[in-house]
């Protein structure tokens, strides 16, 4: 089966992915975002460049939508700063207002069957608490101000009054190329790497206590979301995505080492990237014009990310934490089984980004 499948935030770490798996199946693509995304298929695709907080932006753009069949929610507004916006009302009515700029406009034109949205571990209150080993999908909802909760009560309302399908799948950290977001740990990681080189410091793992960590592979995450939009027995339903596997940074650490061909010294030196990294944007400045990578500053190239680390690899916490588990069994059982090793997912990307001269070679 093949469609006409709208993917919203399509230059995202989730999207580009998506574009890719959807390219591959067949499918006409069109993709919104702000910027045009960076893919590897040699697919054409049409490009709708818009803001999605502006509430016009995509009605102006009516009558390319009309063949849509499917959508793949996959955009994301983050504050400043990251962690410290997830619990904000701004933060989650503007997430929700983005959403009803995609859904209303298109489905005012075109017979959309199906939705497609993303959410996370986060709906198990990950950020917040201690949660059972594993989290399931059938667990009640985690009673916290939520994007995800926003969002999806009104999918269900208006998948009610349309008629059509949507799936919700909860990713576990993913690991992707994409530059400039605030999702993607392995940009501030290489960036490390990099001026760890260029300033003879250690590439010492930089986090807290180490923890029992799941990965999403940006390409599988995508792979399962296109099961989904083809599969009926997905209607309906949320669905935990991870690798199959569990990893820990420390651990994870001597292949990201080789990738950037860096020597791991095999000990940790407690350090936020957040702060490191903005320490030494002169340094990276030199990195981007000696290895002749892309002109971007390095806000541009981080995003959020910087933050997103920190917290992932629990900078500042001498404890390890509960381990925060989420089970994929119910994807699987329902019918999709791919599984990715983490460290390879690692270094496929990783090699991605420094193709595309986001990264030095070793």
């Amino acid at each position: 089966m093949s469609g006409h499948v709208l993917v919203a935030g399509a230059s995202g770490l989730v999207g580009t992915s998506v574009v890719d798996s959807f390219l591959a199946d067949g499918w006409e693509v069109i993709a919104v975002s702000r910027r045009r995304p960076e893919i590897q298929s040699l697919r054409s695709f049409q490009w709708i460049p818009a803001d999605l907080r502006d509430p016009a932006a995509l009605g102006r753009h009516a009558d390319h939508l009309a063949r849509v069949s499917h959508i793949v929610f996959a955009a994301l507004y983050e504050m400043p700063g990251l962690v410290s916006g997830w619990t904000s009302a701004d933060h989650g009515q503007i997430n929700l207002d983005m959403l009803r700029n995609v859904i209303e406009p298109t489905t005012s034109v075109a017979e959309v069957t199906h939705v497609s949205l993303m959410q996370g571990g986060k709906a198990y209150g990950v950020h917040l608490h201690d949660v059972p080993i594993p989290a399931r999908e059938r667990m009640p909802r985690d009673d916290h101000p939520n994007f995800y909760w926003l969002q999806e009560d009104y999918l269900r309302s208006e998948a009610a009054r349309l008629g059509f399908g949507w799936t919700i799948y909860r990713p576990a950290g993913i690991f992707g190329a994409t530059a400039g977001v605030a999702m993607n740990n392995l940009i501030p990681i290489g960036v490390y790497a990099a001026i760890c080189k260029a300033t003879g410091r250690p590439f010492a793992y930089p986090g807290g206590a180490a923890a029992i960590r799941q990965g999403c592979d940006a390409g599988l995450l995508a792979r399962a979301i296109l099961w989904g939009a083809t599969n009926r027995s997905a209607n309906g339903e949320h669905f935990n995505v991870t690798n199959g596997e569990a990893f820990s940074w420390p651990d994870l650490w001597p292949a990201l080492a080789e990738s950037f061909g860096v020597p791991d010294p095999g000990h940790a030196v407690p350090t936020s990237l957040a702060e490191f990294l903005s320490a030494h944007e002169d340094v990276w400045r030199e990195i981007v014009a000696a290895h002749h990578l892309r002109p971007m500053s390095l806000g541009e190239l981080l995003g959020e990310s910087h933050h997103l680390a920190d917290f992932a690899m629990n900078y500042g916490q001498d404890q390890m934490p509960r381990p925060a588990v989420v089970s994929s069994v119910k994807i699987k059982r329902f019918g999709f089984n791919e599984v990715v090793e983490t460290d390879a997912s690692a270094r496929h990307w990783i090699k991605l980004m420094q193709q595309r001269r986001l990264l030095p070679f070793p």
